[in-house]
């Protein structure tokens, strides 16, 4: 296991918005973990107050150009993963405060630059939809620094 410094990006463009789907982003920095195990790549950090959701735990299970997102620990609840590979749907739930909301991921690129080493990026394109709650486009990009 590597310590890492991850820069991630996290640009969201909502549709239907009243504000013209002027995109809404964040940008944080910070420290995380790099490991090999088997054919995949992991990525391990623990979210901050910036993010949301502060007291979780993310991973990242990269295989190629296919990624599994899980989100962990107390402030979940239960656990959340999402599947990422290109023109794929993934159905699954996203915990919040208040429950459960089933969600629905459609990925339209990801781009695995990261090598053996543990240095490079990746970048994801997709639309989620939050049933009855929301709909957007997301673009997150995590780059070890």
């Amino acid at each position: 296991m590597k310590d890492i410094m991850l820069k991630i990006i996290g640009n969201q463009i909502a549709s239907g918005s009243e504000a013209g789907d002027e995109p809404s982003g964040m940008e944080f920095i910070t420290e995380g973990r790099f490991y090999r195990k088997g054919d995949s790549m992991y990525l391990v950090y623990d979210e901050s107050e910036f993010s949301g959701t502060e007291g979780c735990t993310t991973s990242l299970k990269i295989t190629g150009d296919t990624i599994r997102m899980k989100r962990y620990g107390e402030d979940v609840g239960v656990e959340t993963a999402i599947n990422f590979e290109k023109g794929k749907r993934f159905n699954g739930y996203y915990e919040t405060p208040f429950g459960s909301v089933e969600m629905e991921v459609l990925t339209n690129a990801v781009n695995n630059r990261i090598k053996e080493s543990g240095e490079g990026s990746i970048d994801i394109d997709y639309n989620v939809s939050l049933k009855g709650l929301a709909e957007s486009r997301s673009m997150l990009s995590i780059e070890i620094i």
